[in-house]
């Protein structure tokens, strides 16, 4: 009998562990400001039951292939527009769980103090990705830089510029080395992410900056086979806490806006 009741006991216990057992995401990001809003979550996601797992990226591209390949949980960095071209482009079909902030995509400079000191035949950077290619020039479009034939389209090229009184050149590149070569080229029109990381201050140092008006809310994304997880709920829960929010406005001073 006494057996009995000693096995029973060390059956509750093991069962009693297993229901505390904390549920574990991986989610990929950029450094600045993903990784450091997620590191902010995570004491508060582990008392809710929910290890937090985050890995570093520093490109646009691995994050959402190995969320694909479900070699990652879930990934914070992108928004809505570019995760559509990029499930349209590699036939994923990742789907968007919370917006978060908002990150006012900006032009700098290390020759020129504004814009219109820019030169004839000046060498401007945007990002070689559809999206952000896009919103560079609608930025530029905007500050009156150029004009495009359709101010409205976010896929925009350079092909698509009617009116270039500068004829300014454009190169494209990855947009992860743009900070690199901004005292390569005249003008950099830059992601704030990898802005921040490079030590530039989007409301200080920016030329042109779009406003808080932006339409490019950055999400939390997972497989549609996912977002219902418990942990993926609790994850999206975190990130659009007024904790976040506060943590957001204070860290960051309008460089970075929270969507919620």
């Amino acid at each position: 009998m006494k057996k009995m009741i000693s096995l029973f006991a060390a059956a509750t216990v093991i069962s009693a562990g297993a229901s505390f057992a904390a549920d574990k995401i991986s989610v990929g990001a950029t450094a600045v400001p993903h990784a450091e809003i997620l590191e902010f979550i995570k004491p508060t996601l582990a008392k809710q039951g929910v290890e937090l797992d985050i890995k570093v990226f520093t490109d646009y591209v691995q994050p959402n292939v190995q969320v694909a390949e479900k070699k990652l949980d879930a990934n914070f960095f992108q928004h809505q527009p570019y995760l559509t071209e990029f499930n349209k482009g590699k036939g994923t079909s990742l789907v968007s769980v919370a917006g978060v902030h908002v990150e006012p995509f900006g032009a700098y400079s290390s020759k020129v103090k504004k814009l219109a000191e820019l030169k004839e035949g000046a060498t401007v950077a945007i990002p070689n990705d559809a999206t952000n290619g896009g919103r560079a020039l609608l930025l530029l479009d905007k500050a009156g830089v150029i004009t495009l034939k359709d101010k409205k389209n976010i896929l925009a090229t350079s092909k698509d510029i009617v009116a270039n009184p500068k004829k300014l050149k454009f190169k494209e590149l990855e947009a992860a080395t743009l900070p690199r070569i901004l005292n390569q080229v005249d003008l950099a029109l830059i992601n704030t992410n990898y802005a921040l990381e490079a030590k530039l201050n989007p409301s200080k140092d920016a030329l042109a900056i779009e406003g808080k008006e932006s339409p490019y809310v950055n999400i939390l994304v997972t497989r549609s086979d996912n977002k219902d997880s418990v942990a993926v709920k609790k994850l999206a829960a975190a990130l659009k806490s007024p904790e976040v929010k506060k943590f957001i406005t204070t860290k960051y001073q309008g460089a970075i806006v929270p969507a919620f």
